[in-house]
């Protein structure tokens, strides 16, 4: 039986998977939708990490503006989503419950202080987390899919070797398709990984980045807080 003649057509990446073996169609298709999975991650990354910021540039400039903080944190409304008003009303909460019950001593004073460090702490571990999520399938998609791109290769060029004992031929027409089966999936398995990898690394800075404005503007509302009792005092 002569081998089907080879033509252009026959190295498209269509043809390349429909001839592939059962095993590389699967490697094939789960490099794909990891792929696409990856993509889905990337884009709601860009999406949200742009709507923070943002959101964090607006309200960093409404408190230095130097309106007073009680009237931004009231402009936020009660149940604010963005991290900053809520650290903005969570420390202004314990300043008015302090100044309620006449917290005037040095040791009570210290005591307010941590009270709002770990509040806003809460909140920065938690924005942080949320900001974080997804960035770890990033990461197994950037490391696992070279491998697995490289299984379904040497999968395929068992076969190639197989079809060369059977067909006792080292003829191109034998060896060329099923090599170029394989290599399509080391080929779509970087494919994989190249941007996942690349994305994992950006958003893991700009998430750390994120986390650090956060942790600074913390620092200052401490600060401010502090500056209004000792004013008191």
């Amino acid at each position: 039986m002569e081998a089907a003649p080879i033509t252009a057509d026959s190295f498209s990446f269509i043809s390349l998977f429909i001839r592939a073996d059962w095993v590389v169609k699967l490697v094939m298709v789960g490099l794909i939708l990891a792929s696409l999975w990856s993509w889905t991650v990337i884009i709601d990354k860009t999406v949200r990490l742009t709507k923070l910021n943002r959101q964090a540039n607006d309200f960093e400039d409404k408190v230095s503006s130097g309106r007073p903080l009680e009237d931004i944190a009231a402009e936020a409304g009660e149940r604010p989503t963005a991290a900053l008003p809520r650290m903005l009303q969570g420390a202004l909460k314990e300043w008015r419950d302090a100044r309620q019950r006449g917290l005037i001593s040095e040791n009570q004073t210290a005591f307010l202080i941590q009270r709002i460090d770990r509040s806003l702490d809460n909140i920065i571990a938690r924005e942080s987390a949320r900001v974080e999520n997804g960035l770890g399938s990033l990461a197994i998609v950037a490391t696992a899919s070279p491998f697995v791109g490289l299984f379904g290769t040497v999968w395929g060029i068992m076969k190639a070797f197989q079809a060369i004992a059977v067909e006792k031929s080292t003829n191109l027409a034998v060896v060329a398709p099923s090599i170029a089966e394989a290599l399509f999936a080391t080929a779509i398995g970087l494919m994989a990984a190249i941007p996942a990898y690349i994305a994992y690394n950006k958003f893991s800075t700009d998430a750390g980045r994120y986390a650090g404005r956060l942790e600074g503007f913390a620092d200052d509302l401490s600060t401010a807080i502090q500056r209004r009792l000792a004013e008191r005092g």
